[in-house]
C-alpha cells in the first residue's frame, strides 16, 4: 500500500466517522465491542485497515486469539486513531443498529473500490488473522503498554 493509498484509507474513515456522529448512537461504554467470543461476534477487516492499523497500532502480544481485541486494555481503547471501519460502527444502541449497517455496506463498499482503484489485492478476514501473520513487535519496546495513550471507549464519534 503505497502512502497516498494510506491517506485514501484514513481520509474515509473521516468520512466515516461524520456519517455515525450524524447518526448519534448512544455508547454505553461497556467494552462489548472488544470482547469477541463472550458477546457473540467477530471483527472482520479488510487487508487495507489492517495494514493503517498496524502503522501505528501500539505492540501486542502474540499470537492473539479471536476472543477479544489485544488493543483492549483496562476497557481502554490503545488503537483510537487507526481502528478499523467494524470498529467504528460498532455501538450497542438497538435504535442504531439499522443505520450502523448501513453505513457499514456503504463504507465497506467504498474500501473495495479503493484497493481496486490502486490495484491492490482485496482480503476480508477476522481481526486476529492479520494480526498473528504480522511481524512481531516487542510489547517491550518503548512504546509499551504502560505509556501508551489509552482513549477510553465511551470517546467514540
Amino acid at each position: 500500500m503505497t502512502l497516498a493509498d494510506h491517506a485514501r484509507v484514513l481520509a474515509l474513515y473521516t468520512e466515516v466517522d461524520a456519517s455515525i456522529a450524524a447518526a448519534g448512537p448512544k455508547c454505553d461504554s461497556s467494552g462489548r465491542c472488544c470482547r469477541f467470543k463472550e458477546y457473540g461476534h467477530t471483527l472482520f477487516i479488510s487487508n487495507l485497515e489492517a495494514e493503517v492499523l498496524l502503522a501505528s497500532a501500539p505492540p501486542f502480544e502474540q499470537p492473539v486469539s479471536r476472543d477479544f481485541c489485544p488493543f483492549q486494555v483496562e476497557n481502554l481503547c490503545t488503537a483510537r486513531d487507526p481502528r478499523p471501519l467494524g470498529c467504528r460502527v460498532y455501538f450497542c444502541d438497538p435504535s442504531y443498529q439499522n443505520t450502523g449497517n448501513e453505513i457499514t455496506e456503504t463504507y465497506l463498499r467504498r474500501l473495495k473500490e479503493l484497493a481496486d482503484a490502486s490495484g491492490l489485492p482485496w482480503r476480508y478476514a477476522p481481526l486476529h488473522e492479520f494480526l498473528n501473520e504480522a511481524e512481531p513487535r516487542s510489547v517491550h519496546s518503548s512504546k509499551t503498554a504502560e505509556n501508551t495513550t489509552r482513549i477510553p471507549l465511551a470517546v467514540r464519534t
